[in-house]
């Protein structure tokens, strides 16, 4: 499936959404940014429910910053990928600094972001996580790693576009 652009992405995903039941009632929408944001406005919106933002930036293979060796989010919580860490030779030492750096931005985006308001009520609500797409899954698992600290309801991740691979790694037992 193709999309037009991301405020396309957003609708189809909003009515895919829709038809399986979720509405805007004891739901909140996360977007993470920046992609994410303008996919899960069209959600939000479709949906009738609050839309904020949780902050989560990649750390980058030293080099190589695309590649996502994990990620940071909102809080302090790291996911890193070990084997990929093995893989390309980055220390623990190596890994300190550029996690220390990660969440020196993440708490920048997140005064940016917010301007002084305190972070989304997440406790016993439906948390619908949307990004504009998932590669790897550094940024998605580090998010939900970090909102499951808050004890929601329930996080149903909303992406229109990803890898296979990461999808069924990211899927719960038995889901």
């Amino acid at each position: 499936m193709s999309f037009e652009d991301r405020v396309d992405a957003g609708r189809r995903l909003a009515q895919l959404l829709r038809e399986r039941g979720y509405t805007g009632e004891g739901t909140l929408v996360l977007a993470l940014p920046r992609g994410g944001v303008p996919v899960a406005f069209e959600v939000a919106t479709a949906l009738g429910a609050p839309l904020d933002v949780w902050v989560v930036r990649k750390v980058g293979v030293p080099g190589y910053e695309e590649l996502g060796l994990g990620a940071v989010a909102e809080g302090g919580v790291a996911f890193v990928n070990r084997r990929l860490m093995a893989e390309v030779g980055v220390t623990e030492a190596d890994l300190q600094g550029l996690v220390r750096q990660k969440k020196d931005e993440v708490k920048v985006r997140v005064a940016r972001f917010r301007q002084g308001i305190g972070a989304p009520r997440i406790e016993g609500q439906r948390i619908i996580l949307v990004d504009d797409g998932i590669a790897t899954g550094g940024t998605v698992r580090a998010a939900i790693q970090a909102l499951r600290m808050h004890r929601p309801g329930s996080i149903i991740l909303a992406v229109p576009v990803a890898a296979s691979q990461t999808l069924a790694e990211l899927a719960p037992p038995g889901g």
